[in-house]
């Protein structure tokens, strides 16, 4: 799908706020709302935009500790690798999953309370699936966060 100067423009609008009205957006966009509409929903259609969401603040719902954790495993074979993947999405605080390249097989973003509850975690993250290694580093500081993709390729 050819993306215009109006469809970047129509999705850093809504990246940064999708609770305007159709109508807000076309007034930023210059547009009337029908067209700004169809454009919306020829996106939708696509695949370009999967959902609409509320982004939360962690800190204000106790979500303290942020944990990097990366994982080697000794198994590769497909069945074992759909075991883990359901394994790891059960868990709530698991916010990220990644398949990596390079010296660790996966890297997960967890959200917790504090040391007790990434521990809670972790014990019960590690029981029930064979890893080889598992090795967890903790954000100090949060320098930059976005919900955003970068358009500016586009």
């Amino acid at each position: 799908m050819n993306i215009d100067r109006i469809d970047k423009e129509i999705l850093r609008i809504i990246q940064q706020d999708a609770a305007l009205t159709t109508a807000e957006i076309a007034e930023q966009v210059g547009l009337t709302t029908t067209p700004c509409w169809r454009r919306i929903q020829r996106m939708q259609d696509s695949g370009i935009i999967i959902k609409k969401v509320t982004l939360l603040q962690p800190e204000k719902l106790n979500l303290m500790l942020t944990v990097f954790v990366n994982v080697k495993v000794a198994t590769h074979d497909s069945s074992w690798l759909k075991k883990f993947a359901e394994h790891t999405q059960a868990f709530e605080e698991v916010i990220e999953f990644h398949r990596l390249s390079g010296e660790f097989d996966y890297m997960l973003k967890v959200l917790v309370c504090d040391m007790q509850g990434y521990d809670h975690f972790y014990k019960r993250f590690i029981s029930g699936i064979e890893l080889r290694e598992v090795t967890s580093s903790f954000a100090m500081e949060k320098i930059k966060n976005q919900t955003a993709i970068p358009l500016n390729h586009l």
